[in-house]
């Protein structure tokens, strides 16, 4: 059966040496091996890449120590709850909000690792997925390739074929997946699950709502960045948008990511929440087909807020965007003359009314605290 899913599945243990070697042969590895491996030449790396035989060879020997290398340059932390509830055996589908392109997905596997759990296969745009170097090792990092773009009809057809995979994965090969709650990251820090998304789990079954969903065991993660990945970058696409159709520069996507990975983070929070009950599933079964995914977004969605971690740049964020003093006791006056220098320095490079920039960078941030406070209204 896997063979049918060759165009997009990740690579299988026996294609690691091919794919190993590759990559040891890669014009780009030097400048991989001086940002993530300083202290080893390139030739002690393209050894160890040679000596690769399985998937979780690559993933213990160079991305785990690579995400570390990574979080200790750019992190004063990492802390993680709820990933004892991870310990029952099952499969499932993470779904999670994504703020970054990269280290969403990749943060969460070097956690999984230290839980004791195997890592989860990780869906990857076919926009991003480009470049051999950059094929082998997704493939090669337990990552999959979900088509983005092209004619309606073909993107329907994609929808059933990618949707068919992650069942696979998930039911036969006993993988986890991880999946984004929409089409490609929160940019406004507003977190919210695409029904599209939802509805594309259910095209691979022709099981009724509750037994097609329950057999993917949903369960939302929440990820939380002190200081939000390519912050910057996000307002001005978020202004330019407000006035014309946003194209991409060449390159952007991987700009983005090579910005993300080098960005200081300050502190990081992963919370994985509890799967999507069969109760919360009947609930949604009550209303008709477009209703169901809705509600069932709904219910993420407070997952998400619910499990979100706030941290004194969203509440001092919120403050500054609405005047007011109502979060004080979050954060130190210290703590709020660096975000506002922070913030100053950073808008000051971008192009547009200063203003109008500004409300877009303090909503990125505030948009968490406005979210968590309507699950109280």
């Amino acid at each position: 059966m896997e063979q049918n899913f060759d165009e997009i599945r990740p690579y299988s243990d026996a294609e690691i040496p091919a794919a190993a070697q590759r990559v040891a042969d890669s014009p780009y590895l030097p400048s991989i091996v001086d940002y993530l491996f300083p202290g080893h030449s390139v030739e002690k790396v393209q050894q160890i890449f040679q000596n690769f035989r399985t998937v979780n060879d690559f993933q213990t020997t160079i991305m785990y120590p690579a995400i570390h290398s990574i979080l200790d340059k750019t992190s004063v932390g990492l802390t993680a709850s709820g990933f004892d509830t991870l310990k029952d055996g099952k499969n499932r589908m993470f779904i999670s909000n994504h703020r970054d392109i990269l280290l969403d997905a990749a943060i969460l596997q070097i956690l999984l690792f230290d839980h004791g759990l195997d890592t989860s296969e990780i869906t990857f745009g076919s926009n991003l997925m480009q470049g051999e170097l950059v094929v082998d090792i997704g493939k090669m990092n337990k990552m999959f390739r979900i088509m983005r773009g092209g004619p309606i009809r073909d993107f329907y057809k994609n929808s059933i074929h990618v949707s068919s995979y992650m069942r696979y994965a998930i039911t036969d090969k006993h993988q986890s997946v991880w999946i984004a709650q929409r089409n490609g990251r929160t940019k406004d820090g507003n977190d919210k699950t695409d029904m599209a998304v939802l509805k594309m789990f259910a095209l691979s079954s022709g099981k009724e709502f509750v037994d097609n969903l329950m057999e993917l065991n949903i369960t939302p993660m929440v990820v939380s960045y002190e200081y939000e990945p390519c912050d910057f970058m996000k307002t001005q696409e978020i202004f330019i948008s407000r006035y014309q159709k946003y194209e991409k520069e060449p390159g952007e996507d991987l700009n983005s990511i090579l910005h993300g990975i080098k960005q200081f983070k300050g502190h990081i929070h992963f919370s994985i929440t509890h799967a999507i009950s069969q109760e919360e599933l009947n609930f949604c079964n009550h209303f008709d087909k477009n209703k169901k995914f809705q509600h069932l977004a709904e219910i993420i969605d407070k997952r998400v807020y619910l499990n979100y971690k706030l941290w004194p740049t969203n509440y001092i964020a919120y403050e500054l965007l609405n005047q007011t003093y109502r979060y004080k006791d979050q954060y130190t006056k210290e703590e709020m003359d660096s975000f506002v220098e922070y913030m100053e320095q950073g808008l000051a490079s971008l192009v547009g009314d200063p203003s109008e920039l500004r409300e877009i960078f303090l909503g990125i941030y505030a948009n968490p605290v406005v979210n968590w406070e309507k699950l109280y209204e």
